[in-house]
């Protein structure tokens, strides 16, 4: 496997802008981009000249112009041709590596998935490698990789620490760069997904947005002024201590009555298994939930109302135009939304806009093509500052 990148670096700053608002809002006529960049004619003719002869944007037929005046028109809107490379994106969990190729606008056009056996690093580098290698079979215009790792990541290289694969100072970018040759972005998983979101998904085009996540941990993004915001301390376990009911459970991952302790999955499934003496899946809790079994139904009606009074929190101190609510754990909405939705209204101010709260069913392939994003960011923006 050989980069295809390169030809597409270095853009300048006001380059780079102009490359992200077709890529993200695209295609759009000259006119609509000057307007969204504030530039003249000119500069905008002179930062567009360079993005068009590397083959990052093109000129696009308007849609219903005439064959004969499509061709040479200074009108002509610009996009990206999004197949024209391809992007891998992997997202680790304990047990299982998910792996996605996306084209250059993050849509997902195959998937495949590998059993993890094994925590150590050169181990799950050649993994990555194998998996990357029967990716680029179907896919040879491969322009990078992004991994997407539960933990913290610095400079979207080496995996500071992870708890779940328990990692410390792991260089996994230049692991898998070693043995595939592509170019490698690491990043924290939510920050992944948080990205993803703001370009491609329910964050695009808000100024202020937030993505909490549930499932194996608590996850948390805020996007202000349309960007995230780097946290130094990323999935540092906040949620750990951020006291819900100062009463509530205590459970082997978290303080007396967190986030963590009422709302993560393994202690849901704690919570369940030490009062009945049966270990279930979350599925199955949430099932029993359902059907109005009393222990399964009250620990999920703990964890909604701690859920809502996270939202109206959050809610309360950013104002977020909107919180995406996403992870493997968002099953409990299905079971005890109403239940959420009552908690907030009754921790916000009765004249408070209500929250637009969005729920996004998704699996571990949503979050690889986060991952996917990331490398589409740095690896052919040469967004580093992202």
């Amino acid at each position: 496997m050989t980069t295809v990148a390169a030809s597409w670096l270095p853009l300048s700053p006001g380059e780079r802008s102009v490359a992200i608002e077709v890529l993200v809002n695209g295609p759009l006529s000259r006119t609509e981009l000057a307007r969204r960049l504030d530039l003249s004619a000119g500069s905008l003719t002179r930062l567009t000249k360079p993005l068009i002869e590397s083959g990052l944007l093109i000129e696009v037929a308007e849609p219903g112009a005439p064959p004969e005046v499509r061709q040479g028109r200074p009108s002509q809107p610009l996009d990206v041709v999004a197949e024209s490379r391809s992007f891998i994106g992997f997202k680790i969990t304990e047990d299982m590596v998910y792996g996605v190729v996306t084209t250059l606008r993050s849509d997902i056009v195959a998937r495949h998935d590998r059993s993890l056996t094994t925590h150590e690093p050169a181990e799950v580098a050649d993994l990555l490698a194998e998996m990357a290698g029967e990716l680029a079979a179907g896919h040879p215009r491969l322009a990078g990789i992004g991994i997407g790792v539960g933990g913290l990541v610095e400079g979207r290289a080496v995996v500071g620490e992870s708890p779940f694969l328990r990692w410390r100072d792991v260089p996994l970018a230049g692991l898998v760069e070693e043995r595939t040759g592509l170019p490698v972005v690491v990043e924290n998983d939510v920050a992944a997904l948080v990205e993803a979101e703001t370009w491609f998904g329910a964050g695009r085009g808000l100024d202020r947005f937030v993505v909490l996540t549930i499932g194996a941990g608590i996850g948390y993004g805020l996007v202000l002024g349309g960007r995230r915001v780097p946290n130094a301390a990323e999935d540092r376990g906040f949620g750990r201590h951020w006291i819900i009911d100062p009463h509530g459970p205590l459970t082997p991952t978290g303080e007396r009555g967190s986030a963590v302790s009422l709302l993560t999955i393994p202690n849901i499934r704690y919570q369940v298994a030490a009062a009945t003496g049966h270990d279930l899946a979350y599925e199955e809790i949430l099932a029993r939930a359902a059907a109005g079994e009393p222990m399964p139904a009250r620990v999920i009606d703990e964890a909604a109302r701690a859920l809502g009074i996270l939202v109206a929190q959050i809610s309360n101190f950013v104002m977020p135009q909107k919180i995406l609510l996403a992870g493997e754990g968002v099953g409990l909405m299905d079971v005890a939304g109403n239940t959420v939705r009552r908690t907030i209204g009754a921790r916000r101010h009765p004249h408070a806009a209500p929250v637009d709260l969005e729920t996004k069913v998704s699996d571990f392939h949503d979050w690889a093509r986060g991952a996917a994003v990331l490398a589409i960011q740095v690896l052919v923006l040469g967004a580093a500052e992202i």
